[in-house]
């Protein structure tokens, strides 16, 4: 498997430039200013209108209601559709400005003071969304303009105090506002960043793991299939000449000639169930035992667990033909409830202590154990000396 390979199949990586939280932002930033025009353009229509007293210039107020109600459906259009863009935004600052030099013809005189007019609010509404869809440097000015319109508007319909107590309101909206929306998108930037750091160390470790994987597979072929018929026939158990030998080499070498082209091939995809019993009974048979006794059920697994399976009982075989020549051996498979199933090898040989056998020893650990493991399964060694020895393997893992 090549790294390019583990980095596509293994990990199924998210694609390079994702930005969850910048996304997510983004929605909220089209979101909430859409949400916030609409409702305070609708219901400043309806204020507006309701109060007409001198000096309102009636035809002049409906006009402009109309102009500012239209404009607050189109803008939460587009921004819900297309996202909070600076055109859009532009086109909603030059509006309200414009509302907000002709205070003197929009609001009454009796309603225009305690900046709470319903221009008082327009203006407020778009310095807030300013915020929400250009930086710092654009908003601030923006929001500055936007107050200059209103104080002097105010200032010409004759209230110099509305005048500089909203402005006053105005320009710490325009400077907190933009303070809090830098704030939010710099966090914004720092929550991706760290994402993308995870992504990039969940990668590397999982390449890491796929790589160790391959290898200790590797590691596993070549002693279940050369180092084990070497020593077969180097302990005498096989004779130079036999056709069972032949047939050995003949899969060694299918076996090593695999490897050498392993690393081209993309990771098998999964397939059907296959039977285990016949598996077994296959490997059984490939090992040329004579005293081997066979009670295999029938039951179906994943070709992956089979492979598993079969390949952990060609290896416990191989050690009864090193280390223990002429015992009778039992191998016997049962399933269970939900699929699960367990494989059973017997031996009447001189047994050993599993505890004894020294780490660099490869058979039990990662030929049995470590193949087992690999496929979710599990494996148990059990023996004591004089008294021969049973390997149970599991699948799925019962702990």
């Amino acid at each position: 498997m090549t790294i390019a390979t583990a980095l596509g199949y293994v990990t199924g990586a998210p694609a390079n430039g994702e930005k969850p939280a910048g996304d997510a932002l983004n929605q909220v930033f089209a979101f909430f200013p859409a949400l916030l025009r609409l409702t305070c353009g609708l219901a400043g229509a309806s204020v507006a209108l309701a109060v007409r007293t001198p000096p309102v210039d009636t035809p002049l107020l409906v006009v402009t209601t109309i102009v500012l109600t239209g404009w607050s459906l189109v803008f939460t259009g587009l921004t819900l559709g297309r996202g909070l863009t600076a055109p859009v935004i532009l086109v909603d600052l030059a509006l309200t400005i414009t509302a907000c030099l002709l205070i003197n013809r929009l609001v009454a005189a009796e309603v225009l003071p305690g900046e709470g007019s319903w221009l008082a609010i327009l203006a407020s509404t778009s310095i807030v969304v300013a915020h929400f869809g250009l930086p710092a440097y654009q908003s601030i000015p923006a929001g500055l303009v936007v107050t200059s319109a209103y104080a002097f508007g105010a200032h010409l319909a004759g209230n110099d105090t509305e005048a500089v107590a909203h402005s006053l309101t105005l320009i710490m909206q325009t400077v907190f506002g933009a303070g809090l929306a830098a704030l939010t998108r710099r966090s914004s930037r720092a929550a991706d960043a760290a994402f993308t750091d995870y992504q990039r160390a969940s990668r590397e470790v999982l390449i890491a793991r796929a790589a160790r994987e391959a290898e200790r597979q590797h590691n596993r072929d070549l002693h279940d299939t050369v180092l084990s018929t070497l020593t077969v026939v180097g302990l005498g158990a096989v004779a130079a000449g036999s056709p069972m030998l032949r047939v050995r080499a003949a899969a060694d070498l299918r076996t090593l000639t695999a490897l050498a082209t392993s690393r081209d091939r993309s990771p098998p995809l999964p397939t059907a169930p296959v039977a285990l019993d016949d598996r077994l009974r296959n490997t059984v048979t490939a090992a040329a035992a004579p005293d081997v006794s066979v009670d295999l059920h029938p039951c179906a697994v994943p070709t992956e667990v089979a492979d598993a399976l079969a390949d952990s009982l060609a290896e416990a075989l191989s050690n009864v033909a090193r280390h223990a020549p002429g015992a009778m051996v039992s191998v016997r498979l049962r399933g269970a409830d939900g699929g699960a199933v367990r494989v059973e090898v017997t031996d009447d040989g001189p047994g050993f202590d599993p505890l004894a056998v020294p780490l660099h020893r490869f058979g039990l650990r990662e030929s049995i154990r470590g193949r087992m493991a690999a496929v979710g399964g599990r494996a148990e060694v059990e023996s004591t000396l004089g008294h021969g020895t049973r390997v149970r393997l599991e699948w799925p893992s019962a702990h």
